[in-house]
């Protein structure tokens, strides 16, 4: 049934119980979106893949060759793949879906009596739903009251010009569920408001008439059918090189197969080792790890509260020099409480609850201020002026029975004060109550000269207190015509409320952690300067006091901010719209910027920003859309939890790309070498399927796991221009894979050299590489820790992949058929123990370096220390 001209505080909603039965009878609110993949499609998928097409062949050649158990080991390595390959696509699969969850619009509903934040796809048929300036419609509905609410349908209709909406009691011949269907988008003054399109202006509550498929952008097909995912940098240059690699893997490959014909004659055994080299050279891991680790990346930064909305995020966000934050819900608790008032002359300050009576002389401050706010409200100011006047007013002068709203006049840029306008029972006239900044209330009751500098001189001592400071005022309305804007009334100042807002304990040392990352942390706020400077004294911010404010802001050209913007620390005085030019002014001088914003007004900079940051808890629909990140819990904490996230993400993707790039050049060696120079053929295609069995996953689990190194929130910001195959990685890759490569084929010519036989030989090899395999992963999981002191470090995907391997080599050494299979001799105890010695000598010369660079580093911290110069002691 619907309800014809209700507050919040007088409408229930739906029950849980009719929730469920309406979410079971209709189902979501969300559209149709495209299908999950089967396994039919992933082997699709796989099928098209270099790798797989070489398998085939090499499947085929055996067969030509009468092997049919090395053709069926191939076929089973190609389900293996095909299975693997749909483990990590699941796996990616549950992170999207998580996200893509986490991500859907939210809507304020109201349910058992009481308003509650919740997903749009939960979202029922029913449901009373609390809409607000910058909020997503989630579903079609129709307007039961509110007040100035204009709408975009621009979605729908096309028409960028906004639409006025009356409630349904003001609209006369509107039906919602009397059987005549909603009126189509567009037109003014029309109570219905469809899903998908935005709030613009105003405050109302809607009751939700058809959800899903059967709203209105469900009908005429305009069904969201999945993102489109981008290419990032890292997928395009890692897209090169894996295109470059190919193309020489696969010219090598033709030369050796047409020189291996033409030298031995033996084309069918060319082209086995020709496949074999072009399996070891080509890098189908590279985009298989990024995939894997941007999406891993992003569901991760999710557990951490921070919602990633654009991919390319979680590649910026170890490079972010500056954050950009608002102090109100980010560094502050957004839980407001009243601590003092000033009323005609005289001052009172209020307890820690604010839960005392106050002076009778203060009384119509506090009725004042609680008719200037919203009846039921959701914004923590006007809850704390609420509370404040449920415990400092009697009752009867806090009961507003059958008063009604006539108007109200929003805050806008130029006028930082709200003005509502009511109608009383009691008296012909209509009353009239505003409250907002103090400089905009005594704007509008005309202050001037003394009277002006008094008040603000108490404005500042509040401030002083690190107090947030509201002026309140009164008029009455005879006419009932009312004025266009709120100055065209007659204004009386009644006084000032100043609240306070705690820091979240956690700030502090989230701001701490973020200097010894070498990240800038700048505070941007629409409160007075002393307030700021307050607050910023207490989180550790440096430089308190450098501030500019808005007007000295719009003062500057555009060279005099940006040499402003060096050094100052605190903007106060703030509006959105000039976040845009402090974005762009920081972006000049080479910075990264991340930047939070909740408000309609916010977009621009959010877009603007390299890292736009969205209020979750308390941001508009229009911000988290304009942003790459979503703080689901506003805490300015959460912002360096993830910058410590985005390092410990590109950390690990570059070990894994290095692992990668290292381990081939052995293994494309010992496919290459022996053919060459006549030697007995050590690696085919099957004996490469099963090193990438251990590659495949080594790269994109293990390494996607590991925790972040000690100094990752000690070094400076890493350079966004850097590639991910810098020069040293690749040298340093290419030098492992050498290494290990001597060491191989030294074991592989020794073998040979002292009578053993080629399956001996080739069996000892294969194992040494194996083994060396496993030590690169361990070495490689930290760049400056030893091997026994990453041990210490949790990552269970380590163990899995080293048992696994270890497993498998066992099996293929003493099962005879896999054994016969693989072309090895039976190895003994003692031939084990060479290959172990010999697979971690590969790598001893690394752990070496690592053992040497801590000495260096421990002796300059030493003398640092002697010499009293701490900066010399940090390390390079």
């Amino acid at each position: 049934m619907l309800i014809q001209d209700a507050s919040l505080t007088e409408v229930r909603g739906l029950t849980s119980q009719q929730v469920a039965e309406r979410l079971r009878q209709e189902g979501y609110n969300e559209l149709s979106s495209s299908r999950k993949r089967g396994i039919l499609a992933v082997a699709a998928d796989v099928a098209r893949e270099p790798m797989f097409l070489l398998l085939i062949a090499a499947g085929a050649v055996y067969l030509v060759l009468g092997s049919l158990g090395e053709a069926l080991a191939l076929l089973a390595s190609i389900f293996l793949i095909i299975g693997i390959t749909l483990y990590q696509e699941r796996k990616t699969e549950r992170a999207l879906e998580a996200l893509r969850d986490l991500s859907s619009p939210r809507a304020l509903v109201i349910r058992d009596g009481t308003q509650q934040r919740i997903a749009g796809r939960d979202v029922v048929r029913g449901d009373l739903i609390v809409l607000a300036e910058g909020d997503r419609v989630p579903a079609d509905g129709v307007l039961l009251s509110g007040a100035n609410v204009t709408a975009d349908e621009s979605l729908l209709t096309g028409e960028s010009v906004p639409v006025r909406k009356l409630p349904l009691a003001r609209t006369t011949g509107a039906m919602a569920d009397g059987g005549q269907t909603m009126a189509r988008p567009g037109g003014d003054d029309q109570p219905f408001v469809y899903s998908g399109t935005l709030i613009v202006q105003g405050r109302g509550i809607a009751e939700v008439l058809a959800t899903g498929p059967r709203s209105e952008i469900g009908k005429i097909g305009r069904a969201l059918q999945g993102l489109r995912v981008e290419r990032t940098p890292l997928q395009r240059e890692t897209g090169r090189v894996v295109r470059f690699l190919a193309i020489w893997g696969l010219l090598l490959c033709v030369v050796l197969v047409v020189g291996y014909g033409l030298l031995r004659g033996q084309w069918l055994d060319g082209i086995l080792a020709g496949i074999a080299l072009a399996m070891s050279v080509l890098p189908e891991e590279f985009p298989v790890v990024l995939t894997v680790f941007l999406a891993l990346g992003a569901w991760r930064l999710a557990q951490k509260r921070v919602l990633t909305r654009r991919v390319p995020a979680v590649e910026t966000l170890g490079a972010a020099t500056v954050l950009c934050v608002d102090k109100t819900g980010t560094l502050t608790q957004n839980r407001m409480t009243v601590r003092q008032l000033f009323s005609h002359g005289d001052t009172f300050s209020l307890g820690q609850h604010a839960e005392q009576p106050i002076p009778p002389a203060f009384r119509e401050l506090a009725e004042y201020s609680v008719l200037a706010s919203q009846s039921d409200p959701f914004d923590p100011m006007e809850k704390a002026i609420h509370a404040f006047a449920e415990a400092a007013l009697p009752p009867a002068d806090r009961s507003r029975s059958g008063w009604i709203l006539v108007r109200e006049y929003p805050l806008t840029p130029h006028l930082l004060a709200v003005t509502r306008v009511w109608a009383s029972p009691e008296s012909a006239g209509r009353m009239v109550a505003t409250k907002g900044a103090p400089e905009a209330i005594a704007d509008l009751c005309h202050l001037e000269g003394s009277a002006r500098a008094a008040l603000m001189e108490h404005v500042a001592e509040m401030v002083r207190d690190g107090l947030r400071v509201l002026g309140v005022a009164r008029a009455r309305a005879i006419s009932p015509n009312l004025p266009a804007q709120p100055d065209g009334f007659d204004f009386e100042l009644i006084g000032l409320i100043g609240l306070a807002d705690p820091i979240r304990p956690e700030v502090p040392a989230a701001v701490q952690e973020a200097y010894g990352a070498g990240i800038r942390v700048v505070m941007i706020t629409g409160d007075y300067p002393g307030t700021a400077q307050a607050i910023a004294r207490r989180i550790g911010l440096r430089d308190p006091d450098r501030v500019i404010t808005g007007p000295m802001l719009d003062a500057m050209d555009d060279a005099a901010l940006r040499e402003r913007v060096e050094t100052t620390n605190i903007f106060a005085r703030v509006v959105p719209e000039q976040k845009l030019r402090l974005v762009e002014a920081l972006k000049a001088r080479g910075e990264i910027v991340a930047m939070t914003g909740d408000g309609v007004n916010d977009a621009p900079a959010l877009k603007a920003a390299n890292i736009g940051i969205a209020m979750g808890g308390r941001g508009t629909d229009v911000a988290r859309e304009a942003a790459a990140l979503v703080l689901l819990d506003d805490d300015f904490s959460s912002i360096v939890r993830a910058v410590r996230m985005g390092r410990r993400i590109f950390d690990n993707l570059r070990k894994a790309m290095s692992y990668v790039l290292a381990i081939h050049v052995p293994i494309a060696g010992m496919a290459l070498l022996p053919v060459l120079f006549g030697w007995p053929l050590v690696l085919m295609p099957v004996q490469i399927v099963f090193l990438e069995l251990i590659i495949d996953p080594a790269s994109s689990v293990v390494f996607e796991a590991e925790p972040e190194e000690a100094d990752v929130m000690r070094r400076p910001p890493r350079d966004p221009r850097a590639p991910l195959f810098t020069r040293a990685i690749v040298g340093l890759s290419l030098l492992e894979g050498a290494s290990i490569f001597a060491i191989v084929l030294a074991v592989f010519r020794l073998s040979l050299a002292l009578g053993s036989s080629e399956s001996e030989a080739r069996a000892l090899t294969f194992t040494t590489l194996v083994i060396a395999n496993l030590a690169l992963v361990l070495t490689t999981r930290s760049r400056t820790r030893v091997i026994f002191a990453t041990l210490r470090s949790p990552n269970a995907a380590l163990w899995w992949i080293i048992g696994g391997a270890v497993a498998l080599l066992a099996l293929v050494l003493y099962v005879p058929f896999l054994r016969g299979l693989f072309g090895f001799a039976f190895l003994h105890p003692n031939d084990l123990l060479i290959c172990l010695a010999a697979g971690f000598a590969s790598i001893l010369w690394f752990e070496a370096l690592k053992l040497a660079r801590g000495w260096w580093l421990l002796s300059r911290a030493r003398r640092a220390a002697r010499s009293g110069s701490p900066g010399a002691a940090s390390s390079p």
